[in-house]
């Protein structure tokens, strides 16, 4: 077999794998959506249920990071973008752990505090937007399995429009949380939160930017 064959089947395999990883990724940011109605409605043991799932795909996610990394030492320098798909695969990786980071800060915020200021509502709208964000991602690594590259490019745009969103939401709800929440801590969690979900949008503004690297090279 041509190394030009081994090559394309390392990508194609690799992909597959970056597939299963933002799958995970989006079921957790699916969950984390979810946690704030939970924490004002004071569900203890979907909330508890909740946070496993969300460090379980951390865990999942972290193990098909190390795949991939078995995969591209195993071929070598047959793969001449292995540093674009290892970085898109570590990039992943970070924003499971931001998932994870946000979760327990939110977990620690009061229900009161929620649902009196009415962020359960601002912090849902916030966290959709990135689940939104890695939807489009997932839409973007199908297109590439398809071998359809100018739709990976298309995807990649409306990622763009979809951060510039949550860079506003983060600014405007920040101003919010400064001005309406007087417990301190309460405010240091929440603006925390606000903050890491605004840097998860990036990363994952920074994922799709890989991809088009990834797709220019099929």
């Amino acid at each position: 077999m041509y190394s030009g064959e081994l090559e394309v089947q390392a990508k194609r395999k690799a992909i597959a794998i970056l597939q299963d990883e933002v799958n995970r990724i989006l079921n957790a940011a699916r969950d984390l959506s979810r946690l704030p109605a939970l924490i004002v409605k004071k569900d203890k043991s979907e909330i508890k249920a909740t946070m496993e799932r969300i460090i379980s795909i951390e865990d999942e996610v972290e193990n098909l990071r190390r795949k991939i990394t078995r995969e591209v030492a195993d071929v070598g320098g047959l793969l001449i973008n292995r540093e674009n798909l290892l970085h898109t695969a570590y990039t992943m990786d970070e924003i499971a752990g931001y998932i994870n980071g946000i979760a327990f800060k939110l977990s620690n915020v009061k229900g009161a505090t929620l649902k009196s200021s009415k962020f359960d509502k601002e912090l849902t709208l916030l966290i959709e937007l990135v689940v939104d964000e890695i939807y489009k991602i997932n839409e973007i690594v199908r297109s590439l399995s398809n071998t359809k590259a100018t739709d990976a490019l298309e995807l990649v745009s409306e990622v763009q429009k979809i951060e510039r969103e949550v860079d506003t939401k983060y600014r405007l709800a920040t101003i919010r949380a400064i001005n309406e929440i007087s417990n301190t801590k309460e405010l240091l969690l929440i603006k925390d939160v606000i903050e890491n979900t605004e840097e998860m949008a990036d990363k994952c503004l920074e994922v799709s930017d890989s991809f088009v690297l990834l797709a220019l090279s099929l």
